[in-house]
């Protein structure tokens, strides 16, 4: 049984894998606090609600009628029985996919090869990374994360998510030529979204 820590399930999604219909796995806990989180109730780590065999059988019983499946978060690189479920959900047939935020490098290497596509999450340019997540050093596990991904030959997606309160024009600017500098194209920006976000202020912000 894998060691991951499941708190959510998607049973099918056509939108977290662009041109795939998946199922989606989200789990428990994640290093960084984004402001604009989603996901707030994902943040804390912990147990999850929802035992991998059940996350197993569900998957089973949709052979034939899901492309892949995608682990998400909280931030599914926190999970030491990462690549043991990747593992799994490969044996039964799906394709498999990744949201991360990448900062987890070491644990992202040993995921990549386990792994058909990756949605990584841009957050800022990589000095600003700290205001954005609200850990020190963040900027510096994302970018080692890029690397690591661009060097893998796995597809991927990079997508950064804008509020104005906290990306101005100068920073993704910046954003795309530190990404330019790595190879890399500008990411897809995704708007700021009210729904589920715990911060008040970028909530008001947003509705002004």
């Amino acid at each position: 049984m894998a060691e991951i820590a499941v708190a959510g399930l998607e049973p099918h999604s056509s939108v977290d894998w662009p041109g795939e219909l998946v199922a989606v796995l989200f789990c428990q806990g994640c290093p960084w606090a984004c402001r604009y989180c989603h996901n707030t109730t994902l943040i804390p780590a912990g147990p999850g609600t929802i035992p991998w065999d059940e996350v197993a059988a569900l998957l089973i019983r949709r052979r034939g009628l899901l492309d892949g499946v995608v682990i998400s978060g909280g931030e599914p690189t926190l999970q030491k029985g990462l690549t043991e479920a990747l593992s799994n959900i490969r044996a039964m047939g799906f394709r498999t996919g990744l949201h991360t935020g990448g900062p987890y490098p070491a644990r992202l290497a040993q995921a990549l090869p386990l792994l058909d596509w990756v949605g990584f999450d841009v957050k800022a340019p990589f000095d600003a990374y700290d205001r954005i997540t609200g850990a020190r050093g963040s900027g510096a596990k994302a970018r080692e994360s890029l690397i690591l991904l661009r060097d893998s030959g796995v597809a991927f997606d990079l997508r950064t998510t804008v509020h104005p309160a906290l990306l101005g024009a100068v920073d993704l600017a910046r954003m795309d030529a530190e990404l330019a500098a790595l190879g890399l194209t500008p990411s897809r920006r995704q708007p700021f979204r009210a729904e589920g976000c715990a911060d008040h202020d970028l909530c008001a912000a947003a509705c002004a």
